[in-house]
């Protein structure tokens, strides 16, 4: 922050017996304004929280030299803050670029996070704001870079969590871990060397399944007091959340979620995972016994799979012909056969009476 003041507000006031509440820091003329320039945590600025607000409160007060037995220059003190809303509206579009993230907290005054997907593993080269929704196809790599901003000279940035999401609702009920407690879930996630203030990683873009074809990544970050053994920062990968230290022994901010997409799938897999699936679907030969051969696959199209129908009713209509022709030759055969013992039967009975006739 800067202050400035008019020095024909103040007669007879030299800058040189003037002094911010840190007497180390100096104050400037142009010949008609003093001024003084600082950052809100240097030349002994204070932060007080006011509820709805955030203050940077410093003072211009007058040198007394410890040489001066007696003085007669008139006495400064001036009061000066900036002060900071801490309720910040922020929209935007689902298909939008998400813009920076900024939040104000009482220990550590205003302070944002810029959350970006980039072209490359250089993370130098990031996907402009008008070409979201990105597009990419399953497997493709995915490089995300988080990067925090404050006004304190020393923090240390922590990605707690990170999680893929259908939307851009962080507590959505269908998400996948990618960093979990500090730990990494995803076997494809690779961080890449950054500073303490700056995290660059890459994933495998991957989908949800059902009709989904869209996925967000949320992650809650920390800031914390660089050096302090006792902060989340200095945990690290914690397997077991609960053996986690109380806040209130380090200085360090609360988790904030930000949120960056979409990613949005387009296309079929790239290479390579044609290449899996078929190490995966097709069995060695060592594996599949000599005498059994597959033939091979020929993708149905139109004519082949009308030839397919053809054949199918072809053969349907020749098995009904079979068994209805077997059907009717049986009734055939049993009709002979009954008509043959039929006449037996008669040309016995007819025997039987002559041979009655005779014997009486």
């Amino acid at each position: 922050m800067t202050v400035v003041l008019d020095k024909a507000s103040m007669p007879d006031v030299s800058e040189e017996f003037l002094s911010l509440r840190d007497p180390s820091c100096t104050l400037t003329t142009n010949g008609t304004h003093i001024m003084g320039t600082m950052s809100f945590s240097t030349c002994g600025t204070k932060l007080e929280d006011k509820g709805d607000y955030i203050v940077f409160k410093n003072e211009i007060h007058s040198i007394e030299r410890s040489d001066e037995v007696i003085i007669r220059r008139n006495m400064v003190k001036i009061d000066f803050f900036c002060e900071f809303s801490k309720t910040i509206t922020v929209s935007n579009f689902y298909s939008l670029h998400q813009a920076d993230y900024i939040f104000t907290e009482s220990s550590f005054g205003s302070f944002g996070y810029s959350f970006e997907i980039f072209r490359d593993s250089n993370f130098t080269n990031r996907v402009e704001p008008n070409a979201y929704p990105v597009q990419v196809k399953l497997m493709e790599k995915i490089y995300l870079g988080i990067q925090a901003m404050s006004e304190l000279p020393n923090v240390t940035l922590f990605v707690e969590s990170c999680k893929g999401t259908p939307d851009n609702n962080p507590d959505n009920p269908i998400y996948y871990d990618l960093i979990k407690n500090g730990c990494v879930k995803d076997e494809t996630l690779k961080v890449h060397p950054s500073n303490q203030t700056l995290y660059n990683f890459e994933i495998q873009s991957f989908k949800f399944n059902g009709y989904y074809d869209q996925v967000y990544i949320t992650c809650s970050v920390i800031l914390c007091e660089p050096g302090n053994p006792f902060s989340r920062c200095a945990q690290g990968c914690l397997n077991e959340p609960s053996r986690r230290r109380r806040r209130g022994l380090s200085m360090e901010t609360t988790g904030h979620y930000i949120t960056q997409g979409p990613l949005q799938l387009v296309g079929s897999a790239g290479p390579s995972v044609a290449k899996e699936d078929k190490r995966i679907n097709v069995a060695p030969k060592s594996d599949m016994p000599p005498e059994v051969k597959y033939p091979p696959v020929v993708p149905e199209t139109r004519s082949n799979g009308e030839y397919r129908r053809f054949t199918e009713i072809f053969a349907s209509n020749i098995t009904t012909v079979f068994f209805a022709s077997g059907f009717i030759l049986s009734l055939v055969l049993l009709a002979v056969v009954v008509r043959h013992f039929s006449r037996r039967r008669r040309a016995e009975d007819l025997d039987f009476l002559i041979e009655d006739k005779f014997e009486k």
